[in-house]
């Protein structure tokens, strides 16, 4: 089995450039970051998964790391994002495959997932966000339009500057201060990110919490709880794993890291999924 990497380069529909890479053989797993993260920050560099039997498969959303921009400012849609999956599974030439997604990448897989469930084998969702029964009043998308701003006119300085560090517990800060920092200068086109910063907040992945329901795969949720990550609530993830039938909940212990940031132990969880 080997576990070098091979590069991917995918042409979308829409003409948008998708670098990516696949490592390892065995089970196909999709690897799909966060908004303003890229391939690298879903399992951290961890390479449990290619050792446990799997042909690991990830890539940068479009605008993001080394994947060019989209078209279009606005073309950074859960409909897209969905879109650009499928070119990447059949320019990789599989067929079904488990996918994990974090925040963003956990909708842009709840997308996928029903609109082609038969390329999907299970869901790992880490720290969704998504809460489709969320009353939205004219300043929802303030925040997301703010830190826009700030990397556009004043790059990664401006970014973190309009980010609320505050809100992460003291202990914390200074890690997540250096995370954000390593992700905004992994970005080629950081200018691409602030467009995806005001697009994807605005974009649906799914209308009503129900549809979950038709998520037939094995599934497992990983929720953070809110006072380590309060940008991702412990009780959406929780709605998630309660909607879908066959969903394990996974949450660290109290006063511990989130398991979305430790990599090796949600690389096992990830594995563990494969299992079922």
């Amino acid at each position: 089995m080997s576990q070098q990497s091979v590069q991917l380069s995918v042409t979308t529909g829409d003409g948008t450039l998708i670098d990516g890479e696949i490592a390892g053989e065995g089970t196909a797993i999709v690897l799909l970051h966060g908004l303003t993260a890229t391939r690298r920050y879903v399992v951290m560099g961890s390479r449990v998964l290619e050792r446990s039997s799997h042909c690991v498969i990830a890539y940068d959303a479009r605008g993001h790391g080394r994947s060019s921009p989209a078209p279009d400012p606005a073309a950074y849609t859960y409909g897209l994002l969905a879109e650009d999956l499928l070119d990447v599974l059949d320019a990789a030439g599989v067929g079904r495959a488990k996918l994990a997604g974090a925040s963003m990448g956990a909708h842009t897989a709840v997308r996928f997932a029903l609109d082609h469930p038969e390329r999907v084998s299970g869901l790992g969702l880490i720290t969704p966000a998504y809460d489709p029964d969320l009353t939205l009043g004219p300043d929802a998308y303030e925040v997301w339009d703010r830190l826009a701003q700030g990397l556009r006119h004043g790059g990664a300085e401006g970014f973190l500057a309009a980010n609320d560090l505050d809100a992460v517990p003291e202990r914390w800060r200074e890690t997540v201060e250096k995370v954000l920092r390593q992700r905004l200068a992994a970005h080629e086109h950081p200018l691409a990110v602030a467009d995806a910063l005001e697009a994807v907040p605005r974009s649906r992945p799914f209308e009503r919490l129900e549809e979950l329901a038709r998520l037939e795969v094995p599934t497992v949720v990983v929720g953070s709880r809110d006072e380590a990550d309060p940008g991702h609530p412990l009780a959406i993830a929780q709605r998630y794993a309660a909607t879908i039938d066959d969903a394990e909940l996974v949450v660290e212990e109290a006063g511990s890291s989130p398991i979305a940031w430790q990599g090796g132990r949600l690389s096992k969880l990830l594995a563990r999924l494969a299992e079922r």
